[in-house]
């Protein structure tokens, strides 16, 4: 099984990456967190000058053997929890893993808040409920669950504040998953405002 891999990009396109390293090209799959982040290869030369460095989860399914890589292992040890969810494929795994924090995700999972999952997350509500049985108990010793109610209502409060002011759900999303998690209401309507500003 492949744990790691190290190498240069060759390709980049909206859903996977082709990373090559010691002349092999290996096609990975990644969360579109990750793939904005990273810079497409150079042109005509192919390959992106700068070294990135993945954890690899290798899924192998019948004929199928894909990869789906990872930043840090925290991102590849929950993405593992949740392939283990009945139901859920790497792919649904990789959706919700980039759409909200891993650290918020498992804030709404420890308190069974599946109005959060489904709200935030984008998921069903069976599929909420899966997870939250499944998972609720290997999360309730990481968090303390009072202050998760509050920070997971803050974030709700926050999100329908943003779309109040005409920005869409994914985008309201997407800037509040790169606000802290720790701040207040207020804090992270301010703080996604000007994630979105600068994107305009």
């Amino acid at each position: 099984m492949i744990g790691s891999i190290k190498g240069k990009i060759i390709l980049k396109t909206d859903k996977f990456l082709i990373v090559e390293t010691g002349g092999v090209g290996y096609k990975i799959n990644v969360s579109g967190d990750i793939m904005s982040g990273l810079s497409a290869p150079r042109e005509n030369s192919g390959q992106n000058d700068t070294d990135v460095s993945f954890w690899i989860h290798t899924h192998v399914r019948e004929d199928i053997l894909d990869l789906y890589g990872f930043l840090d292992r925290q991102e590849l040890e929950f993405f593992e929890m949740l392939i283990n969810v009945s139901g859920i494929g790497p792919k649904g795994a990789l959706g919700i893993l980039g759409i909200a924090s891993i650290e918020t995700l498992k804030k709404a999972i420890s308190t069974g808040d599946t109005a959060y999952l489904t709200k935030i997350s984008g998921i069903g509500k069976k599929t909420a409920e899966k997870i939250i049985i499944e998972l609720r108990d290997k999360m309730k010793n990481e968090i303390g669950e009072e202050k998760t109610g509050t920070s997971l209502r803050d974030e709700l409060d926050a999100l329908e504040a943003l779309k109040s002011l005409g920005y869409s759900q994914n985008e309201a999303r997407n800037a509040l998953k790169k606000v802290s998690s720790d701040a207040n209401t207020n804090t992270k309507i301010r703080e996604a405002l000007k994630i979105l500003a600068n994107k305009n």
